[in-house]
């Protein structure tokens, strides 16, 4: 029988909302493993706008749902609308937008809070002993609310190859066992149901990338 999987988006674009090639690389791998998707975003406005191509905020307004359905090509449904009991597992791919719009992280790092709808969701599907796959800034979720989970977002020493590697120390800070893990490979913390890959946390070639994340999702299906 097929896994139904929910899949949570946080906008339209790295700096201020899923991260594209994140999204499309789960979407392709969960509809390689004959997955039943549905897509979700909240239906608030995004904390900003950032022009891509300056990497700069602008006086713009945009909704996160709206800013969604970009990449769900129109089909996403607001996260209000999300019943835990429909699914087998949920995913959420990385971006700016987990840090901005799914919580306050890239405001308040460790002292963050997440979306409080959010936040309820996710404990339901951990109180449901069902399987959560999160890759890239999207582990901070379940620091925040899974206190004592293992989980990566790739090494805890910066260098070129890992520039955001400051993330694992916050984790660990949080009360997590973060394990470095390399980007095409995935951790999977098998008491939690949680399984977490780097992503693009590491300046790595696309394909490798793409390939980390088809073991993300292998994994938390595996778990379902």
């Amino acid at each position: 029988m097929a896994k139904r999987v929910a899949v949570i988006l946080s906008g339209c674009g790295v700096y201020d909302g899923t991260e594209v090639h994140e999204a499309s690389a789960v979407l392709v791998h969960l509809s390689r493993a004959g997955a039943k998707v549905q897509m979700f975003a909240p239906n608030t406005e995004q904390m900003h706008v950032v022009n891509h191509c300056e990497g700069k905020p602008t006086e713009e307004k945009r909704n996160v749902l709206q800013e969604s359905a970009r990449i769900a090509r129109g089909d996403v449904t607001d996260l209000a609308k999300l019943e835990v009991s429909a699914f087998d597992a949920v995913i959420i791919p990385g971006g700016f937008g987990v840090a901005k719009n799914l919580s306050d992280w890239a405001v308040k790092n460790k002292d963050c809070t997440v979306q409080p709808h959010l936040e309820k969701l996710l404990k339901a599907f951990h109180k449901a002993e069902k399987p959560m796959g999160m890759c890239c800034i999207s582990p901070v979720l379940a620091a925040k609310i899974l206190p004592g989970c293992e989980l990566t977002v790739g090494q805890d020493k910066e260098c070129e190859k890992w520039p955001y590697a400051q993330t694992a120390g916050a984790m660990k800070e949080m009360g997590c066992k973060h394990v470095n893990t390399d980007v095409e490979k995935a951790h999977v913390d098998v008491k939690n149901k949680l399984v977490t890959t780097s992503a693009f946390m590491c300046n790595a070639p696309i394909h490798n990338v793409f390939d980390g994340i088809g073991v993300m999702v292998k994994e938390t299906l595996k778990l379902a």
